[in-house]
């Protein structure tokens, strides 16, 4: 299970999510707590309490495209994450742990990934995608299928999910890959889900789904407004009360002050306001 954080709102030193917190994403690289679907203290086939495969981060400031730092080492024993992200500020960011199910380890096979102005990272999994890779990768434009670096499941879904439409429409786009990935399930008669929890972004606003085929979805929080925010500041330092932030697993102890999305959920954040509505892949 990998781990990863973003966040929307006004702009923060990036350390004050990533590396501050009690439970920080930095904490959560070797001491993950939760395990992929109920939340709970245990870790079934899948699940790791380590995600050290590598990590990244991607930031939105004044340039038309995001920065993008990316590594194949864990993220406790890179200096540099922490030293840029204490000295980062961002309104918009993403950041990724890196638990390998499927790909090699590699830079390119860390997230998120980046095109133009989007930023995308997951947490789970095609199974069976040595199945249906060709057949996906097909569906993608000449020009589109030059972009793929990496050899993850990650990386394809993207560039599916904005060959489909995801500039135009994030979250039909989405819905549009989702049911492609699951008619080439279907039609190669895999058994095992395929199970979509990721976060992206276009510099304009931040998307998220919660979405699985059997409804055992990895986990996805949203902090319930400012309070989430409170009760962090006491070691990340001052946070605004206007910020959000969704993540894979809470920055702390207090459940109260997060909220489990529900299967098959899909959020947009934009200009300060959280929409979350029903995520329903499209399928033929």
């Amino acid at each position: 299970m990998c781990r990863w954080l973003a966040y929307s709102g006004p702009e923060i030193y990036m350390d004050r999510l990533l590396i501050k917190p009690e439970h920080s994403l930095l904490m959560q690289s070797r001491f993950a707590r939760q395990n992929y679907v109920t939340g709970l203290p245990d870790f079934p086939d899948g699940a790791f309490p380590t995600n050290g495969d590598g990590f990244g981060f991607g930031w939105y400031g004044e340039q038309d495209e995001p920065g993008l730092y990316r590594e194949l080492r864990p993220a406790w024993s890179d200096e540099n994450f922490t030293n840029l992200a204490r000295t980062l500020k961002s309104g918009l960011f993403l950041a990724h742990l890196r638990a390998a199910y499927d790909g090699i380890v590699q830079r390119s096979n860390s997230h998120p990934f980046k095109c133009h102005n989007w930023l995308f990272q997951h947490n789970g999994e095609i199974m069976g995608f040595q199945q249906v890779r060709r057949e996906l990768m097909l569906e993608l434009s000449p020009e589109r299928f030059t972009y793929i670096q990496g050899t993850t499941d990650t990386e394809v879904c993207f560039h599916l999910a904005l060959e489909l439409g995801m500039d135009a429409d994030p979250k039909q786009g989405l819905e549009r890959m989702a049911g492609r990935v699951e008619r080439a399930r279907r039609e190669h008669a895999i058994d095992g889900p395929f199970r979509l929890t990721c976060a992206a972004s276009d510099g304009r606003a931040l998307y998220a789904v919660r979405y699985s085929s059997n409804q055992q979805s990895k986990t996805m929080y949203l902090n319930k407004g400012a309070e989430a925010l409170q009760q962090i500041e006491s070691k990340a330092g001052e946070l605004p009360e206007e910020g959000h932030i969704i993540l894979s697993e809470p920055l702390d102890d207090c459940s109260q002050n997060w909220l489990m999305l529900e299967e098959s959920s899909f959020v947009e954040i934009r200009d300060g306001q959280v929409n979350i509505s029903k995520f329903e892949p499209q399928l033929d």
